[in-house]
């Protein structure tokens, strides 16, 4: 990773974290899919900045869904997060052209089959991948 894509990496984490204030399990939630997120690209095909912007930003409508909504589901996610998103990749200087898709998939994130591209596929996968483990841990637990 160049070191301008690592500090933009580093901006955006330092957004997500100040939007989320001290709600350390969806900051935790957004470094683990992060995490996911960049061993599938080791792998794959995708656009680099595009998936760990979205891998970090992907639930950033949750406080907002549940604020207006009363629910934090995915629908409202989807609704309240990329105008969210859209300010705090402005304000990190996110490269303008590259904005759009990082929207639409957080737009689109918790219905799959909608947006049929490599990186939201991996963003989905990865999601999935720490939902699972999730799941796992509070059966064990």
């Amino acid at each position: 990773m160049s070191w301008r894509k690592k500090k933009m990496r580093n901006k955006l984490l330092g957004e997500m974290e100040r939007y989320f204030g001290r709600d350390a399990r969806r900051i935790n939630h957004a470094r683990r899919v992060l995490g996911y997120a960049e061993q599938i690209l080791s792998r794959e095909k995708g656009d680099g900045e595009v998936v760990t912007a979205a891998a970090i930003l992907h639930d950033i409508g949750i406080h907002a869904a549940e604020k207006k909504h009363g629910s934090t589901a995915g629908k409202f996610q989807e609704i309240e997060g990329p105008p969210i998103a859209d300010h705090l990749l402005r304000r990190a200087g996110f490269p303008e052209d590259k904005i759009g898709e990082v929207l639409t998939i957080i737009a689109h994130h918790h219905t799959p089959g909608i947006v049929k591209t490599t990186n939201f596929k991996i963003l989905c996968d990865a999601d999935r991948l720490v939902n699972l483990e999730d799941e796992k841990n509070s059966r064990e637990g």
